[in-house]
C-alpha cells in the first residue's frame, strides 16, 4: 500500500446523513488538537497497544532520515488509553491529510471513563504500508527519535509531549515511557 492514504481513506467511508462521529486519538491527536470538535472525552479501546513502529517522513522526519511515530498493534486483552473527539465529518478532509503517511481509518468501539461506549473511527498504520518500520529495541528507537527532525519539529518533541499527555490521562504505557527514558539518556550523553 502506498504511503499516501488520503484518497484511499476518502473512498472507504460514506458520511452521508451523518452529523457527527467519534474519533479516537492515541498519539499526537491527544495533544495537538488543531481541528474543531463538538465534544472531547478520555476513552480507551480494547485489543490494541501503542507502538513507535511507524516512520514519519512528512512530520517528524524526512524521507532521508525518518522519525518514528506511534501506530496501534493488535494484542488480545490489551487496553489503549487516549482521547475521543466527536467531530463533524468535514473534519476528515483535514485529518486525512494530516494522517496521510500510511494511516487508514478503521471503525472501533471506544469505552469512556464513565463506562459508556460509542462506535467511532481510529487511524491505524498497518504493517502493509510502505512506512511501517516494525519492532526494534527501544534504545534504538530512542536514538532514531533523538536524531530525527521534520517540518512539524523534532521527533523528540513528539515523544515527550505524548508521554506527558499519557501521564495526564493516567495511562501506564511502558513502551512509550521506556523509549522516553532512553531518549533522556541519549540527551544527557550528548550534553
Amino acid at each position: 500500500m502506498s504511503v499516501n492514504t488520503i484518497e484511499h481513506n476518502r473512498k472507504r467511508f460514506n458520511f452521508e446523513g451523518i452529523d457527527a462521529i467519534w474519533l479516537f486519538g492515541y498519539g499526537s491527536l491527544i495533544y495537538k488538537v488543531d481541528f474543531p470538535f463538538l465534544e472531547k472525552r478520555p476513552a480507551s479501546i480494547r485489543g490494541w497497544v501503542r507502538r513507535f513502529w511507524q516512520a514519519s517522513h512528512d512530520h517528524r522526519g524526512t524521507p532521508e532520515a525518518p522519525g518514528r511515530v506511534v501506530t496501534l498493534i493488535e494484542q488480545p486483552g490489551a487496553v489503549c488509553k487516549g482521547m475521543a473527539y466527536r467531530v463533524s465529518p468535514h473534519v476528515f478532509e483535514y485529518l486525512d491529510v494530516r494522517e496521510k503517511n500510511g494511516y487508514l481509518r478503521f471503525t472501533t468501539t471506544m469505552t469512556f471513563d464513565d463506562g459508556s461506549h460509542a462506535e467511532g473511527l481510529v487511524y491505524i498504520a498497518t504493517e502493509d504500508n510502505e512506512a511501517f518500520l516494525g519492532e526494534a529495541p527501544e534504545a534504538d528507537i530512542a536514538r532514531q527519535i533523538a536524531s530525527a527532525t521534520g517540518p512539524s519539529g523534532p521527533n523528540s518533541e513528539y515523544l515527550l509531549r505524548l508521554a506527558e499527555s499519557l501521564r495526564a490521562l493516567g495511562d501506564d504505557c511502558p513502551h512509550t515511557f521506556t523509549i522516553e527514558s532512553h531518549l533522556r539518556s541519549v540527551d544527557n550523553a550528548d550534553s
